[in-house]
């Protein structure tokens, strides 16, 4: 059995921990509010289900989820997570997380802006191009026809191959888009962002994505 820590609890974090939970996993999610702002939610996820702080979901986590605006990421504990396989669902909006220079001109992704920060982690960017209720809504069995496939983009192939699992576990295929510096195929205003695609699908709107360059 697996531990989900998860450092965020909005829409996309708390349908991770539905997911995780019907798939045997234990989960500890944490929010920037505080354990007490939890209950609701965990007392619906019932008992595999624990609330905590962000350094307790971290601790705990075989896999982290970081699901919070990327400008909280200076936030997100570090030492913790060191070794860890961490998955990065966040996506940049400039209007809500302020002007980045480096996310602006496209010389990094998000996901490694949370690697730089997340020192000895090995960050894994999934989750971030499908809506939150479709987690649970569009998940199929393994070999199901028309499967929705996920990407993911990673520099740790070991990591990688643990979120590859855990999000074949939960019901959708998977797309290997390489490593972290690729993420950015199927970030916002890309044909990748959003639509049910399988993996065929999907692999064909990675490739006819188009970057913004300085």
């Amino acid at each position: 059995m697996t531990t989900i820590g998860l450092i965020g609890a909005g829409h996309i974090g708390s349908q991770l921990a539905r997911a995780a939970i019907a798939h045997g996993h234990d989960v500890v999610i944490s929010n920037s509010r505080g354990p007490e702002t939890l209950a609701e939610l965990v007392a619906e996820l019932g008992p595999a289900a624990k609330a905590g702080t962000p350094a307790d979901a971290a601790e705990a986590a075989d896999i982290a989820v970081v699901t919070t605006p990327v400008s909280a990421i200076g936030s997100v504990p570090v030492e913790p997570l060191v070794g860890k396989p961490v998955i990065d669902t966040n996506n940049y909006y400039s209007q809500r997380d302020g002007v980045i220079a480096e996310l602006e001109d496209g010389s990094l992704t998000s996901a490694e802006l949370l690697q730089r920060h997340l020192a000895g982690a090995h960050v894994v960017k999934a989750f971030n191009h499908i809506q939150a209720a479709a987690i649970t809504a569009e998940s199929q069995a393994a070999g199901t026809p028309d499967r929705r496939a996920l990407a993911v983009a990673g520099d740790d192939e070991a990591a990688k191959a643990a979120v590859a699992a855990f999000i074949d576990e939960v019901g959708f295929d998977v797309l290997d888009l390489g490593p972290l510096a690729e993420g950015w195929r199927v970030q916002p205003d890309t044909p990748g962002y959003g639509p049910r695609l399988t993996v065929d699908g999907l692999r064909e709107a990675a490739e006819s994505a188009t970057r913004k360059t300085p």
